[in-house]
């Protein structure tokens, strides 16, 4: 099947700079570096208000974590879309550290695409985490979640089987929390309070950096 063709209208509103004048891209030019700097501006003012309301409360999950890898725990991360890829990058993080500090044993839970198709075609896509959770985890292992939501449904069934297992829990959610606010099985949970799925997800990568390398330092003590 051919591609339906574009018209100039749709391009040049995806793509303004190639349709303007040569005397007007200074101007287009200009606009594109202001937006950059005031959405730097906007993920930078986030990033200190989250650390405002949450510093003290990262620094405690952190150690938390941290007693958890030293008495044998592993990590589970998880998540949808973006937030899977950003799972997937706390599991790197802590398998591959860097420098001097060992690796950590960590899983992201979308990994194996196999599992995660099997278990969404065979029982259903809600319970894709609490499954593979039921199955590995164990107590005294880290369950982290990330939502920039808050109200997915095969997170909160996550948690809760996480919970029930007696495994550290962390979410990490935006906008208010949605339903993870309201989840008694989630042991530490942070909010991004912003209306931007974009923003949120970069101050959640923020925290994850954070909470990872606060781990790895405590782990290494």
């Amino acid at each position: 099947m051919n591609a339906r063709p574009h018209d100039a209208s749709e391009l040049a509103s995806l793509y303004p700079f190639l349709y303007t004048r040569a005397g007007d891209l200074d101007a287009v030019l200009a606009g594109v570096r202001q937006s950059t700097v005031d959405k730097t501006g906007e993920i930078a003012a986030l990033r200190a208000q989250v650390l405002e309301a949450d510093g003290a409360r990262i620094e405690e999950c952190a150690r938390r974590m941290a007693d958890a890898f030293s008495g044998g725990g592993r990590l589970f991360a998880f998540g949808n879309g973006g937030s899977s890829t950003d799972a997937q990058d706390l599991a790197g993080l802590f398998l591959e550290p860097g420098g001097d500090a060992r690796p950590l044993p960590a899983f992201g839970l979308t990994n194996d695409i196999a599992v995660v198709t099997a278990l969404s075609n065979d029982i259903g896509f809600d319970v894709v985490f609490a499954r593979q959770i039921g199955a590995f985890g164990r107590a005294g292992d880290i369950a982290v979640g990330l939502s920039t939501s808050g109200n997915s449904e095969n997170l909160l069934r996550g948690f809760d089987e996480a919970a029930r297992r007696g495994m550290l829990t962390i979410g990490i959610a935006g906008y208010d929390g949605g339903k993870m606010a309201e989840l008694g099985s989630i042991d530490y949970l942070f909010v991004v309070p912003s209306p931007s799925v974009h923003r949120i997800q970069e101050a959640q990568t923020t925290i994850y950096h954070a909470l990872w390398e606060l781990t790895v330092d405590g782990v290494g003590r």
